[in-house]
């Protein structure tokens, strides 16, 4: 049986550089232990990167199996988790956001806040780095209220991975939020819970239309569980 306990710090192994006033200024202001794992987690993953500017997207984050597994030991939605921390960190000071649209989608990145990302910050904004076209920044809900994506695949499908977060990132930036949720929704209410039948609503309405939440296709009263099954992704959908 294996000894649990970690082995100690054996060997060669590399070391993280973290700033004074992390010790000295936000532990003691620091409660939740999610936003600590991800204060921790990014300033690793921060001092890894090369060149300028440097920085992280909330995309990588998710697919991050190391922080995603560290707040699945606080919370059984770390997707949720992540968010929460991250909008924590940032409102403290510790880390900078922008928003972008890179490549015709949404992205968010993340900065340590320090001299260096405050200036490419405001060279991106100011089009002197042509990173991506500045989106006005976004002014999180309170935390309770909040709903996203992830958080709706935890509720009503089951625990986030690396990968399903992938695919729930792209779904976001092709779908309005609206069709998203309501394709839960119908998901559910089918008793079909599993991704891949929600993504299969999704390009349906996305290909045939939708109006007042229905396919246009198929009217109001009258519901057909297995329209989402026909066609040639039918054999990828768990009945």
């Amino acid at each position: 049986m294996k000894e649990k306990g970690f082995s100690g710090f054996i060997g060669r192994v590399g070391y993280t550089p973290l700033p004074n006033p992390l010790f000295t200024q936000l532990l003691p202001e620091i409660e939740d232990a999610a936003e600590l794992k991800l204060t921790l987690h990014l300033l690793w993953r921060l001092h890894q990167r090369r060149g300028y500017p440097c920085f992280i997207t909330k995309r990588e984050l998710l697919a991050d199996r190391t922080i995603i597994a560290g707040l699945r030991q606080l919370s059984a939605a770390p997707g949720q988790a992540l968010e929460r921390a991250l909008e924590q960190a940032v409102a403290r000071g510790t880390f900078l956001r922008l928003d972008l649209e890179r490549q015709g989608r949404e992205e968010t990145l993340y900065f340590t806040n320090n001299e260096a990302s405050i200036r490419a910050v405001k060279e991106i904004k100011w089009g002197e780095m042509p990173l991506g076209r500045p989106l006005p920044s976004k002014e999180p809900a309170p935390t309770e209220a909040k709903s996203t994506i992830y958080s709706l695949y935890e509720q009503n499908i089951g625990p986030l991975t690396p990968l399903i977060a992938e695919q729930l990132s792209e779904a976001e930036m092709a779908y309005p939020f609206s069709w998203i949720e309501g394709a839960f929704k119908e998901a559910v209410s089918l008793n079909k819970r599993n991704w891949r039948y929600v993504a299969r609503i999704l390009e349906r309405w996305a290909s045939e239309g939708k109006e007042d939440g229905e396919s246009r296709r198929y009217p109001k009263g009258k519901d057909d569980p297995d329209r989402y099954i026909r066609g040639k992704y039918g054999h990828l959908i768990e009945r």
